[in-house]
């Protein structure tokens, strides 16, 4: 079991455990966020309103409870999901002072050091075609403007609030 430590400049140094994130209301699909760049949880997506707009139509027959659980399941299975990085440092009671984050990795002596705004919007995405991220994760860490899509930060152990 991988975990990951947020210590530092805050009230409360927790402990997160990303394999139990699959079962969290706050995770999202990471493609459908980064296909949109907007807020996940506040807009349906683009699949949900065609399909209500088929229904009331009739082109389709709504769903009944089996097809829908099944669907969900199928989703489960195959999704990437990810989880915002704020609310766990809210949790942990982040003082007023602090101003940046450091992302530690393991077996590196290198830290990546970004701003408190940048680290606090950060996504980590933590199961990747419905597999957790057993051989470089326990989460891949990307900022919210897209800017490491393509390069994610790996093997994070711990984030250190200065």
């Amino acid at each position: 079991m991988k975990i990951i430590t947020i210590t530092g400049n805050v009230k409360h140094a927790i402990t997160l455990d990303p394999s139990v994130w699959i079962f969290d209301d706050r995770k999202f699909e990471l493609d459908h966020f980064f296909a949109n760049m907007r807020d996940v949880q506040n807009k349906p997506s683009d699949l949900e309103i065609d399909q209500e707009r088929l229904i009331r139509e009739g082109a389709v027959s709504p769903p009944t409870l089996k097809s829908e659980k099944q669907y969900e399941k199928q989703k489960l299975l195959d999704g990437t999901f990810a989880i915002r990085l704020e609310p766990f440092l809210k949790n942990a009671e982040v003082a007023d002072s602090a101003v940046k984050c450091l992302f530690k990795v393991k077996d590196q002596d290198e830290v990546l050091t970004v701003s408190f705004a940048k680290a606090k919007d950060s996504i980590l995405c933590f199961s990747k075609n419905g597999k957790p991220l057993t051989e470089d994760g326990p989460v891949h860490v990307y900022f919210a403007d897209g800017s490491n899509r393509n390069n994610p930060i790996k093997h994070l152990k711990e984030i250190q609030v200065i």
